[in-house]
């Protein structure tokens, strides 16, 4: 069966389900209203005419649910601009309810027509509750999802004893500190017992925005807000020569490969020369712990971003030769969330019930939550092998089944009610990306999920 068929089963599954539930409210409004304008008393005319009654109203009630379109919508994720469809519904039933009782004046009727009173109280009371289970629902439904509910594994935690106590007392630098990555960092190295703590970041905002967060938080660690570049090499030497870093962790750099496939130049000069200058700093400064946050991209890259982040790598590991420094890098794959991710843009796309857009019904990719990610890379950073590293992120995920699942999370239909579009792959774009942690790729650390890459050249210096 296709993607589109299960979909539709699927809706009438969940729709069927809801019409029960709603069944069943129904019947508590309508009994609730009998007996309290019959002072908790069933009426003379007996629980079988009460029981057809019932039967005219649920038919009327269902009828103006559906015309005003309540049950295409997700019972799961009902939205407060949703609302008064529910009442709009429930008014007009009472409305039509009325009417049956003027155009029914026989008294042989009377088992199909509710008197005024109960008709009123009926629309009261089942405006509340149908409205009231999907709002409470809903609440549950949001409160209790994780955008890593896509990860089919447990997520890992940073609780390593040994790496809070290598961050000790230290002065951490931290480059991109406004990004998705960078910020994350600094959240989790301001909760550890550093001295203080050094925000390279170019963006004023992004600087503005995660200074201002460390500072509401009250945390131990002096936070130093910098506004610089990190190409320019002479406020580097400045700011090393200034504070003294003793480690750093470098996550400033740009990973959108179309945007850095169309800007080669200024990818290379970003991504691999600041990184190569920073580097050269660090080691002429004497940093004990230099991390390069990497990406999966840089495995056999082919695009142009994948070969900066590569070209990186080398140099940043050449230096280990006769270096004081102790350099490494971390690779992972994609983060749930950050910023020009897949996640939030199908977030976005989904909210405007606008089509999904996918390159291609087989990319899949690694995806790990940012949280998770950090963790990983602060306990590579506290290890002592000067080596680049490799993230353990489980099985690759298809990105038409994040797709698929983020619709259904938004309470909509995958193909019905969004259209999932395939475009095509990108120039510089893998069907998927590699990261291998097998025997044959990478070492075995005595860290769950940390394993060290093997290379042609020497592994670890």
């Amino acid at each position: 069966m296709s993607r589109k068929g299960k979909e539709w089963q699927k809706f009438a599954a969940t729709r069927l389900a809801g019409l029960a539930v709603d069944s069943l409210f129904l019947l508590f409004a309508y009994f609730s209203s009998i007996l309290l304008r019959f002072d908790l008393h069933i009426p003379h005319w007996g629980i079988r005419a009460v029981m057809s009654a019932f039967l005219v109203v649920w038919v009327v009630h269902v009828a103006a649910l559906s015309l005003a379109g309540c049950y295409r919508l997700s019972w799961r994720l009902t939205r407060i601009n949703d609302i008064p469809r529910y009442l709009v519904a429930a008014a007009a039933a009472c409305v039509v309810l009325t009417a049956l009782r003027f155009m029914l004046p026989v008294a042989r009727y009377a088992y199909i027509r509710s008197p005024y009173s109960v008709t009123l109280i009926s629309f009261v009371l089942s405006s509340v509750v149908l409205v009231g289970w999907r709002i409470i629902w809903s609440w549950l439904w949001v409160s209790g999802r994780r955008d890593d509910s896509i990860l089919s594994r447990n997520i890992c935690r940073m609780n390593d004893a040994g790496t809070v106590e290598f961050f000790r007392g230290k002065v951490v630098m931290v480059t991109g500190a406004g990004g998705s990555i960078g910020s994350e960092i600094v959240r989790q190295v301001a909760s550890f017992p550093v001295k203080s703590v050094l925000l390279v970041e170019r963006g004023e905002n992004q600087l503005y925005e995660i200074d201002r967060e460390m500072r509401s938080r009250q945390v131990s660690a002096q936070i130093v807000p910098l506004m610089k570049d990190i190409n320019d090499v002479e406020e580097m030497a400045n700011i090393f020569s200034r504070y003294s870093p003793a480690i750093v962790i470098h996550a400033a750099a740009y990973k959108h490969v179309p945007m850095v496939e169309m800007n080669p130049d200024e990818g290379w000069r970003n991504n691999t020369g600041a990184t190569q200058g920073l580097a050269d700093l660090a080691k002429r400064h004497g940093v004990e712990r230099f991390v390069l946050v990497s990406t999966d991209k840089a495995v056999n890259p082919v695009s142009v971003m994948g070969k900066t982040k590569a070209a990186a790598e080398k140099a940043i590991m050449a230096l280990n030769a006769d270096s004081g420094t102790s350099f490494c890098a971390v690779r992972f794959g994609n983060v749930l969330g950050s910023s020009g991710s897949v996640v939030p843009l199908f977030k976005e796309l989904i909210s405007n019930r606008l089509p999904v857009t996918v390159t291609h019904p087989q990319m899949q990719r690694y995806f790990m939550t940012v949280s998770e990610a950090v963790g990983l890379v602060l306990q590579a950073a506290g290890r002592k092998e000067k080596a680049i590293y490799t993230l353990d992120m489980g099985s690759p995920v298809k990105i038409v089944d994040l797709a698929e699942s983020l619709i259904r999370q938004a309470g909509l239909r995958p193909y019905v009610d969004i259209p999932i579009v395939f475009t095509g792959i990108r120039p510089g774009e893998k069907l998927l990306e590699e990261l291998d942690v097998s025997e044959k790729s990478a070492y075995r650390t005595d860290m769950a999920k940390i394993y060290i890459t093997r290379n042609d050249e020497k592994d670890i210096y």
